[in-house]
């Protein structure tokens, strides 16, 4: 505990310059970003199309907006060594999905991560002032393995939260981690999640659970309480068991006082069970804001002995907001940022925003990537001195459930090249929200109008479906790790109909309904107007898991 404990220390001490700049340079927001826009032209390459000499105006006016797609071919071009973005070390290829890419590798390089670590530090000091009683024992920062079916294609690239941090930061936090990194090498998602709960069984001393999505919180809850009895023999032997294969790059915790503890606890609730071995935990970390919300309240509601902090908007791509003092001020420290008012298109700088504007982020990053758009949607909730707070209201174009971040281009093909291998048209994907009566799913819709068509599961459909859906990186993470049921599909005579009253049972008048790719539908709504969908979800599941 004393070695803990001075662990804790020395973090906060090598986060206190960082948090001291952002909190003393709050109201030199424009000065702040001229310099760093000034600081990042004079390392880029001219394939980034930008001249060391610009001001701000003039790369507002020269750069265009962009996104992924425009840099896909100078990415490439890098990762086979014939150009170099910006003259900075490049550490990695962070994987990532997007609104047309079923991959995206966004290049992280030495500068870039330092950007990262200038918004963690701040963060860090936080939440140590805010939420004290972490200081006195481990952590678990999520460590989020790749899908199974892109291991071999993306070695060594997995998200791991502590590859955030600056070296001195990553050494000091790394000796008050519960969670060895390693358990992203295991073979099987499912063996991760099980080695990730093995060795937070093993803590009693568990302060702080930090995750992005609260629905995989609550995953590892419901398999904390499944996998109860394997869990305590392997740290009551010390030894992976009959996953030992998966799991050869993993140590094994080896705890038989907490194996003992597990067992006596059998039979409880997921969320009795998490609040009978970690008692004193002092702080759950969580999305819980536009459709995150309902989940991060159920997940409030299992481990009512901590606090609780929403996480800030934090991408593949960079980071826009950190949670600070209770606010979620712009990360203005890190990247050169500009926002898109939604309302006319205009761009702004940081410092021309106005409380209320709703607004999407544009970022330009030491990894070479020029007024990349984020496609979020904020909207401006104050200040803290000039620097602009914001409320995340969901994705621009898309659904995102669980983190799988479904765009309309991604389900526009998926239905299309669904559809060419059958006699259907395709309707809508629709992301049928669970909210707390299980898991989500996505359901297809087609229809076939020269056929009269029971409504039922189409099985060779759903197959169909799923197989494409899983070659875009976050559906497929999202279903190794069990956030999401296998897709369903459907067919019916009248899909543009079906949809129109879908539309209206969620609130929309009829002459304002549009067809959308991809559209985010309450369970309940499903049920209200087919009663039968309750059985296709039932039935698919059991065809497909």
């Amino acid at each position: 505990m004393m070695l803990t404990s001075l662990t804790h220390h020395a973090l906060r001490l090598a986060c206190w310059q960082a948090d001291r700049r952002f909190s003393s340079q709050r109201n030199q927001l424009e000065q702040v970003q001229r310099q760093k826009l000034s600081a990042l032209l004079q390392r880029l390459s001219p394939e980034c199309g930008a001249a060391s000499t610009m001001g701000w105006s003039e790369f507002r006016d020269s750069v265009p907006l962009s996104r992924y797609s425009d840099w896909k071919t100078r990415i490439e071009a890098q990762r086979e060594g014939k150009l170099q973005l910006v003259d900075s070390p490049l550490q990695r290829y962070q994987p990532t999905s997007g609104s047309s890419e079923a991959l995206k590798l966004i290049p992280y390089t030495k500068g870039f991560l330092g950007e990262l670590d200038s918004a963690i530090g701040p963060w860090l000091s936080s939440l140590y002032r805010q939420h004290p009683g972490i200081a006195t024992g481990r952590h678990y920062w999520s460590v989020s393995w790749l899908p199974e079916s892109q291991r071999k294609l993306l070695d060594g690239n997995f998200n791991d939260d502590s590859k955030l941090l600056g070296v001195a930061k990553r050494v000091l936090s790394a000796r008050s981690q519960a969670v060895p990194s390693g358990v992203a090498f295991a073979g099987k998602a499912d063996d991760a999640m099980f080695a990730t709960l093995a060795w937070l069984v093993a803590q009693d001393d568990l302060r702080m659970l930090s995750v992005w999505s609260p629905t995989f919180a609550l995953q590892q809850l419901e398999s904390l309480a499944q996998w109860a009895p394997e869990l305590a023999l392997v740290l009551e032997r010390g030894n992976w068991g009959a996953r030992a294969e998966s799991l050869r790059s993993v140590p094994v915790p080896h705890r038989p006082d907490r194996a003992r503890r597990l067992t006596t606890l059998a039979g409880l609730s997921p969320a009795e069970l998490a609040q009978r071995l970690w008692p004193e935990l002092a702080l759950v970390s969580a999305w819980d804001t536009a459709d995150a919300a309902p989940w991060a309240a159920q997940l409030r509601l299992a481990l009512p002995q901590a606090a609780f902090e929403g996480k800030g908007l934090w991408a593949t791509e960079g980071v826009v907001t950190i949670p600070y003092e209770g606010l979620y001020p712009l990360a203005y420290q890190s990247h050169v940022y500009e926002f898109e008012r939604l309302s006319d298109g205009f761009v702004l700088a940081p410092w021309e925003l106005r409380e209320g504007d709703e607004v999407s982020p544009v970022i330009s990053g030491g990894n070479g990537l020029l007024r990349y758009r984020l496609d979020d949607r904020l909207a401006v909730s104050g200040f803290m001195g000039e620097v602009p707070c914001f409320q995340f209201l969901g994705r621009r174009f898309g659904v995102d459930l669980v983190g799988e971040k479904m765009s309309p281009d991604a389900a526009r093909q998926v239905l299309a090249e669904a559809a060419l291998e059958t006699d259907v048209e395709p309707v809508s994907l629709l992301a049928v929200d669970a909210r707390g009566e299980g898991r989500s799913r996505y359901l297809a819709l087609f229809a076939n109008a020269g056929a009269d068509i029971p409504l039922g599961s189409n099985e060779s459909l759903a197959k169909a479906v799923e197989q494409k859906l899983r070659r875009h990186f976050h559906y497929d993470l999202a279903r190794d790790l069990h956030q999401l049921e296998p897709a369903a599909a459907i067919v019916v005579v009248d899909g543009w109909a079906l949809y129109q009253s879908i539309a209206m049972a969620t609130g929309m008048i009829e002459g304002n309904i549009k067809p959308e790719s991809v559209r985010r539908v309450p369970l309940t709504v499903l049920r209200q107007l087919m009663p039968e969908v309750a059985e296709i979800f039932s039935a698919n599941a059991r065809a497909l898991s």
